[in-house]
């Protein structure tokens, strides 16, 4: 169980509560420990937390008119927000930047998705491969600058850090963000220090963000602690927040550590890098949708598959405009990120999984039909046109069969949005633009 789901379960308990006694309370405690316990989050920070909230219930008077579970809930979204951290607004300008961090934490992959972060932004970026240590540690780098459309620079064979970092910013000079990829080592030793020191003289960063897994729960403070004394970090990077039950313990670590979290990645992809924000991220957590995120993850994707933003206006929806909205889902990350934007954390995995397959499979089957087909349906449905498909994209009649059911429901759907101008209204008040 993520921290999320045992949060909500927690509130779940204060569902029709007419009062708040010492009792329920105490239930209510129990429950939100059991959670951020498991998620990792240091002792004392959970029971002084926990304690805060019981002594305010408490002592508190219930302001009139506001529901007992509205009114706790609040107290809770405003502790986690403390527990978890502030923001981070990057400065969109020229800069250089050093990144750090230990083996397996997913340093070099972040390093890429920084730099497709400040491209999308507006500037260009170089990246300088300083890992001397890591075998295929500038093949990877250099992959990944490609990807992000980044220029690479590196020196195979070289161990002279300094070195590098002299001879990548001559290369890059015409580059308005130079980001460098460091060695990592299992613990922070002397060597790790002296490299990193001499990129520090030679570089001379705007930044230094520490890269750290969420894999690694609350021992994120402490190479917060540990790399800030070596070389003193501006920010911390957390990485792998999609897929551990311990990102909670890895946030309010580092934010108990007194280091600021800039940024988390939340996929593999590379745009799957977020900038944080305690409040967005709390709210998510309690299952409050993030609207504004939601946007701009659409937006993003949209730019990402290089779709017209009129071409996802529908006027009529058939599968080649279908097929356009397919390509732009397909970018925007694992279906829980958005299900979690929405609100919707607490759907069964097995549902998510299930209908990102089905969705892959939608996209397959599309992509075998000819254009006429895509825009006039009903050519797809003849018989023989429906076994020229499913051959084609590797799929069973049955399943382009399944493709035809389902778009007539989301037709049914469309049809009803597009004339329901009441419901229209409402959309617009939370997504303007509508």
């Amino acid at each position: 169980m993520d921290l999320g789901e045992g949060l909500r379960k927690a509130m779940a308990r204060l569902t029709g509560a007419t009062v708040i006694d010492a009792r329920t309370m105490r239930e209510f405690t129990k429950e939100l420990q059991k959670a951020l316990i498991s998620s990792d989050v240091e002792l004392n920070l959970v029971f002084a937390f926990t304690k805060r909230i019981e002594d305010a219930a408490l002592k508190e008077k219930l302001p009139r008119g506001v529901a007992p579970k509205d009114y706790v809930t609040n107290m809770v979204y405003e502790e986690l927000v403390k527990l978890m951290g502030g923001n981070y607004e990057p400065a969109i300008r020229p800069k250089r930047i050093l990144m750090a961090g230990m083996y397996g934490s997913g340093k070099t992959t972040t390093t890429a998705k920084l730099a497709k972060f400040y491209q999308d932004r507006g500037l260009s970026a170089g990246l300088i491969c300083c890992d001397v240590t890591r075998p295929a540690a500038y093949e990877q780098l250099e992959t990944l600058a490609r990807q992000a459309n980044a220029t690479f620079f590196g020196i195979k064979g070289e161990k002279d850090v300094a070195k590098i970092v002299r001879e990548g910013l001559a290369k890059l000079k015409d580059r308005k963000v130079i980001i460098c990829d460091s060695s990592g080592r299992s613990a922070l030793d002397a060597e790790l220090i002296r490299e990193l020191k001499d990129i520090n003289g030679s570089l001379n960063p705007d930044e230094r963000f520490l890269v750290v897994s969420a894999d690694v729960g609350q021992i994120a403070g402490r190479q917060a602690a540990e790399f800030n004394s070596a070389i003193g970090i501006s920010g911390v990077i957390v990485t792998r927040m999609d897929g551990s039950g311990k990102g909670g313990g890895a946030l309010s670590a580092v934010s108990a550590a007194s280091a600021s979290i800039a940024f988390i990645g939340t996929g593999e992809k590379l745009g799957s890098l977020e900038l944080y924000d305690s409040k967005k991220f709390v709210g998510r957590l309690l299952g409050i949708p993030d609207l504004e995120g939601l946007l701009a993850s659409v937006q993003d994707a949209v730019k990402q598959a290089n779709i017209k933003p009129e071409d996802m206006e529908v006027e009529e929806l058939n599968f080649e405009t279908f097929y356009t909205q397919l390509k732009a889902m397909s970018k925007m990350g694992p279906l829980k990120n958005m299900m979690s934007m929405m609100g919707l954390s607490d759907l069964p995995k097995d549902a998510l999984e299930g209908s990102e397959a089905k969705l892959r499979r939608y996209g397959n089957i599309i992509g075998s039909m000819t254009k006429e087909e895509r825009k006039d349906e009903r050519l797809a449905r003849d018989p023989k046109r429906v076994a020229r498909i499913a051959r084609g994209s590797g799929m069973s009649e049955k399943d382009v069969r399944e493709l035809f059911s389902d778009f007539n429901k989301m037709k049914k759907f469309a049809n009803m949005f597009k004339n329901n101008r009441d419901f229209r209204k409402q959309i617009s008040k939370f997504m303007p633009g509508m």
